[in-house]
């Protein structure tokens, strides 16, 4: 199949912000795939457009008695298709820019595998291991509050993201439902399970991540070798679940560091590693490596699971893994995608890859609405489904017009919710 990946790229530099920069991949791939389906200049610059965005200041209250002040956002980026969805992350370099660029992923995603949403994102720049517990519930109420007038089970659906889990999720239910006077479960998803969260949801992007490495792996997984970057809540999981399948998990990382084992890593060992010691770093059963070492390893698969723009102009060339599965969103620039199709390699995007998360949020939210509840087993046949649907239509696309899965699955995506904005009109 010829490879067929247009030479304009967006000008980046050192001089940006790595939000600036995830902006820039997320517009210049929405220009590619306006492209390829023929959008006029009006819809492009409504689908580029966040629908909504907002920036708050959240005030906290430290333990000795200081109060600093961190910027939140929250930004909706389309709501033709359903209401607005997608996580919340706390990280120190979160900035309006990453934050709408995530949002328009959403978008895409959402409407790639099929489930009636619009995207968003929302985040506070923080670090949450500065915050004692009682500070990170603080940071997370007051955030909460200033967003509350736009979220909603019928309007914006958080989730949990970098730098925040369940117990996020279990705050800001609780602030929202205060408000409004009854428990609404619906208003956030990933919850605890004693508030309504979905079997099978801690899992679910690390099990879509699996489910489309294994439908573009060639063959059989028996053998084939691991290097997954990010170790964390979707890494650490693809681990397992790639293991499970029978491939070799040879190399992790995380922030603490790198480590290998070209024999094969016990996964197990080094999670339960993870959680006495904090981190991989130390691990005694394996060799250290660096951060960028570990990106060039020569494996089968390559799962890039931590933050964005990893995969650069300048590191691609030296990348020998065969296929890569962005767990991540938005970890390959456009540079670097030129790059690896030249030399061959088979990148499933993000919004693909990563699609198992919001997939299983979505049922977690129809449970919610419906009060009613499915087992795991029903949760994972309706997360295969809709995973290997997508998947083989994204891949059928890609071999019919000649272009990468990641312009096939925007091409879908964006495809989508243009139709919808078409269907529906313009108000007045």
């Amino acid at each position: 199949m010829s490879i067929t990946v247009p030479s304009t790229t967006p000008a980046t530099t050192s001089l940006l912000t790595p939000g600036r920069q995830a902006l820039d991949s997320a517009l210049f791939q929405l220009d590619q795939a306006a492209d390829q389906l023929g959008l006029d200049d009006g819809l492009r610059s409504m689908l580029s457009t966040p629908r909504r965005s907002l920036t708050v200041a959240v005030p906290v209250r430290r333990e000795d008695g200081r109060m600093d002040v961190v910027q939140g956002f929250r930004v909706q980026h389309n709501i033709t298709r359903g209401p607005a969805k997608g996580g919340i992350r706390f990280h120190p370099s979160t900035d309006i820019h990453e934050v709408t660029a995530l949002a328009m992923w959403m978008t895409w995603k959402c409407a790639l595998v099929g489930i009636p949403y619009g995207g968003a994102k929302g985040g506070v720049a923080v670090d949450p291991a500065s915050l004692t517990p009682r500070e990170l519930e603080r940071v997370t109420r007051r955030y909460v509050n200033e967003i509350l007038p736009i979220i909603g089970p019928e309007k914006d659906i958080p989730a949990p993201d970098v730098g925040t889990d369940e117990q996020t999720m279990a705050w800001i239910m609780d602030t929202y439902s205060v408000n409004a006077g009854y428990p609404v479960p619906g208003v956030v998803t990933g919850k605890p399970m004693t508030l309504g969260g979905s079997l099978g949801r801690a899992g679910a992007t690390s099990r879509g991540v699996q489910i489309a490495a294994l439908k573009a792996l060639p063959g059989s997984p028996e053998g084939r070798t691991v290097a997954i970057q990010g170790f964390g809540k979707v890494g650490a999981l693809a681990a397992r679940y790639l293991a499970d399948a029978g491939c070799r998990v040879v190399a992790v990382s995380d922030v603490t560091g790198a480590v290998v084992d070209l024999s094969g890593l016990d996964v197990d060992g080094l999670r339960a590693w993870v959680e006495e010691t904090g981190g991989v770093y130390g691990y005694r059963h394996a060799d250290a490596l660096s951060h960028a070492d570990l990106l060039e390893l020569d494996v089968d698969i390559l799962v890039p699971a931590a933050l964005e723009g990893v995969i650069t102009e300048e590191n691609a060339p030296r990348i020998r893994a065969r296929l890569i599965v962005e767990g991540a969103n938005g970890p390959t620039t456009p540079e670097a995608d030129r790059i690896l199709a030249d030399a061959g390699t088979t990148v499933v995007p993000d919004i693909l890859a990563n699609a198992g998360g919001v997939i299983v949020s979505y049922l977690e939210w129809v449970q919610n609405m419906q009060a009613y509840s499915w087992s795991a087993g029903e949760v994972e046949v309706k997360l295969r489904d809709l995973m290997e649907h997508s998947y083989d239509a994204v891949a059928a696309l890609s071999a019919e017009r000649g272009i990468t899965l990641r312009q096939a699955a925007h091409v879908i995506g964006v495809g989508r919710v243009a139709e919808a904005h078409r269907m529906r009109g313009l108000y007045p």
